[in-house]
């Protein structure tokens, strides 16, 4: 039954694909979506074949702070609490814990997957990979909020031109930087699975601002190969947004060149990349000045 389910599932899907490919579907928004569609198919069965399961650490293990990955107490430790100590104190103590557990999803959230100071980095497995590509394309908040803010720039700025000024132009910047986004990653992913490359940015065993602050530029054009001590190019990292900008010229209007639009995508990295990393870098500054210990 299950079979059966996925594969009318799969047959809906390239129906769709075919009737969006077929012009069905107008304007930039339907052209976006047409892409993405094939786009996802191909990273879905990509991550497959592009790297075989191996021996890796859980990326719930090695993020500094992701979300709610607190081990649950056993059925008899649960039940002891609750039947003894002051009630008071049994509130007390899940109250904090709620807020403990909304702070780690607030801050792993946000700033994607990554890996601790006071973690060893290992090697992410084919599902690991899966995950973590999930996570930093499409089912967290960060993956959508980042976009959310460049199609602002790019309203303020007003381009393209062709787009208006109102909230019909911000939605179809918004749906081309997703868009783009999507394409980069997904391109990214596969190519970083096939190299055997990290994915995840490791915050620096040092200290200081300086050398802090150089460890989230250099990591944005370097990163560990399958052996996680020798750094090599991000290849796929620049690669994916040279091929992510190039696809985008598929729903951005004229005039449009596949190689201009790449280089641009490509030489934003550095700026986003960098910026992203110095936000993980320093995120537990940033907690303290918020007030959280």
């Amino acid at each position: 039954m299950v079979f059966y389910q996925m594969a009318g599932t799969s047959k809906a899907l390239t129906q769709r694909t075919l009737r969006l490919r077929s012009g069905q579907a107008q304007g930039p928004l339907g052209r976006v979506c047409s892409v993405l569609v094939s786009v996802c198919l191909l990273v879905v069965t990509g991550l497959g074949w592009a790297q075989g399961s191996g021996q890796g650490q859980n990326p719930a293990q090695t993020s500094g702070e992701t979300p709610g990955k607190q081990l649950p107490d056993s059925p008899g430790e649960s039940k002891k609490k609750e039947q003894s100590g002051n009630p008071v104190e049994f509130v007390r103590h899940k109250t904090k814990h709620q807020l403990l557990r909304a702070r780690d999803w607030e801050s792993g959230w946000i700033a994607g997957e990554y890996v601790g100071r006071n973690r060893t980095l290992v090697t992410p497995t084919r599902e690991e990979r899966e995950v973590i590509y999930l996570r930093q394309t499409l089912v967290t908040p960060e993956a959508y909020m980042k976009r959310m803010f460049a199609a602002g720039i790019d309203q303020v700025r007003g381009v393209p031109y062709q787009w208006d000024d109102g909230w019909a132009g911000y939605a179809e910047r918004f749906a081309s930087r997703e868009g783009q986004f999507i394409a980069a990653n997904s391109l990214a992913a596969l190519g970083n699975a096939e190299l055997g490359y990290e994915v995840r940015y490791d915050q620096c065993k040092c200290s200081g601002l300086w050398r802090r602050t150089r460890h989230a530029f250099i990591r944005n054009l370097v990163t560990y190969d399958r052996s996680e001590e020798h750094l090599r190019p991000q290849w796929a990292l620049y690669g994916g947004a040279f091929g992510g900008g190039m696809i985008a010229t598929a729903w951005k209007p004229s005039p449009k060149n596949a190689f201009t639009n790449g280089g641009r995508a490509a030489a934003e990295q550095v700026g986003w990349g960098t910026l992203l990393n110095f936000f993980i870098e320093f995120s537990g500054e940033i907690n303290r000045k918020q007030g959280v210990k």
